[in-house]
């Protein structure tokens, strides 16, 4: 029988295996141990000392920035600010100047950046003890302990993709995981409209946002459900509808009774090549009360020489409208997507299905449809995920509008992203567009995901093979 044969342990850490914490605080010695709390120092004792060196260094950077900044940015943190700016009159001059107070936001950024470089240095410190409890095992077998030389040759080889990866990680976590720790804890304080530090100091409220999101009777509640509804139904129906007619079009296009093929690609493609933003703008002008449109029906008679249809003043004209022009710029998308698998559905499939007998609509529904939907469904839930907070389509076209004095700073088209940025850019309710922010998040996370895994593409990857 043979046995496993033990990992090599490589030039940098020398890992023997997966090493964790507890395990290398039993195995490891005295030396080991107090690499947590003196890093580096297990590298130092065995003369690694370009290593060690680095790993103490980044320790002394830590205490230096904790004590010299750190701990007031904690403490801060904690009540984000106890001095309000204010107005002191100076005598000399016979003005009023404003006194230096705090500043919420900086207070939550700080901290919120010392509590992440604290969770990094307890990383680096595990790192220091595993590179030290390697440097043991090697020692203790009697194998060659890595120099720095050593460590330098492993970035090519054994270690590439740390040191390809490094930068990227940094970088996502400075511009990615601080902001999205900054705005999720946002939502847990009172920073609004009328707490605009540093003049107002804004405080932590705990869950109370979410409270009066979902409290029955709130005009937060009142908002949040119609909104939400709103956002679903669009989602569901714009992704539905682009999907069907662009793919039922590439169908048309692709048939072999279909001449130039390319020209009517051409002219689908076309609407594509302009700026979606050109698109829509061209739209809302098209459609407004003095727009061609109603021009042209008021010319034919179709409606009285002063009237006119309110495409994106009535609620239920402006969701249809925006649907129907979604439509127009979606469906391109979908026939070029499509196109190619279509053409690369097995026509011997198809020639089965009409020996059997089949006509048109079953091979629609019993193949194309099934191996369409069987490739292209995680295209569909990005698409949805998409959808659900396509800014551009009911910003630029509606506004949100027509407005609703039932509901709070929303419009009736509005979906949960537009209401966020009236809340955060109009309102300047940070703490509710925050808690908006997550609610999103939640909810295309549980769809997603949950849908995800229930298609064939997840179940069954060699269906269509």
């Amino acid at each position: 029988m043979k046995t496993k044969k033990k990992e090599a342990p490589s030039a940098v850490t020398g890992r023997p295996g997966d090493s964790n914490a507890i395990q290398i605080w039993k195995d490891g010695d005295t030396t080991t141990r107090l690499s947590y709390f003196v890093f580096g120092l297990g590298n130092l004792v065995n003369k690694q000392i370009v290593r060690g060196l680095l790993f103490l260094i980044m320790e002394i950077a830590y205490l230096v920035y904790l004590f010299s900044f750190g701990i007031g940015a904690l403490g801060d943190f904690i009540t984000l600010g106890t001095v309000e700016q204010g107005q002191v009159y100076n005598e000399a001059l016979g003005i009023y100047e404003y006194s230096t107070g705090d500043n919420s936001m900086l207070c939550l950024l700080y901290g919120v950046i010392t509590i992440v470089l604290t969770a990094a240095i307890v990383f680096i410190a595990y790192m220091s003890a595993k590179s030290a409890y390697c440097t043991q095992k090697r020692k203790e077998k009697g194998q060659h302990i890595p120099t720095f030389i050593d460590d330098l040759r492993s970035l090519k080889e054994e270690n590439l993709h740390a040191f390809l990866l490094a930068m990227p990680i940094i970088g996502i976590i400075c511009f990615t995981i601080v902001p999205l720790i900054f705005m999720i804890l946002i939502a847990f304080t009172s920073y609004d409209h009328e707490h605009q530090p540093p003049g107002n100091l804004f405080s932590w409220v705990g869950l109370d946002n979410f409270k009066a999101m979902f409290s029955q009777g709130s005009a937060l509640a009142s908002t949040f459900w119609p909104v939400l509804t709103w956002t679903l139904i669009w989602a569901v129906v714009a992704t539905v509808s682009c999907y069907i007619l662009g793919l039922l079009l590439a169908i048309l296009i692709n048939r072999k009774g279909t001449r130039i093929k390319g020209f009517w690609r051409f002219m689908f493609v076309l609407s594509v090549a302009v700026p979606q933003f050109v698109t829509l703008l061209s739209m809302r002008t098209i459609f407004n009360a003095n727009g061609p449109v109603n021009v042209i029906l008021r010319e034919i008679g179709l409606i009285g020489s002063t009237e006119s249809i309110p495409f994106f003043t009535n609620a239920l004209y402006a969701k249809i409208t925006i649907i129907c022009i979604n439509i127009w710029i979606g469906v391109p998308f979908t026939m070029l997507s499509t196109t190619g698998i279509l053409q690369n559905i097995p026509a011997e499939l198809y020639e089965a299905a009409k020996i059997d007998g089949a006509n048109s609509a079953t091979i629609f529904w019993k193949i194309t449809l099934p191996y369409m939907l069987f490739i292209m469904t995680p295209n569909l839930i990005t698409s949805f995920t998409g959808n659900i907070n396509n800014f551009n389509v009911i910003f630029l076209l509606s506004g949100g509008g027509p407005d609703s004095l039932e509901y709070y700073y929303a419009g009736k088209t509005d979906l949960l992203v537009t209401w966020l940025y009236r809340l955060t850019i109009t309102q300047k309710d940070y703490n509710l567009g925050a808690v908006i922010g997550i609610l999103v998040f939640i909810i295309l996370a549980v769809l997603s995901l949950t849908t995800y895994r229930r298609t064939g593409s997840y179940k069954d990857e060699g269906a269509f093979q």
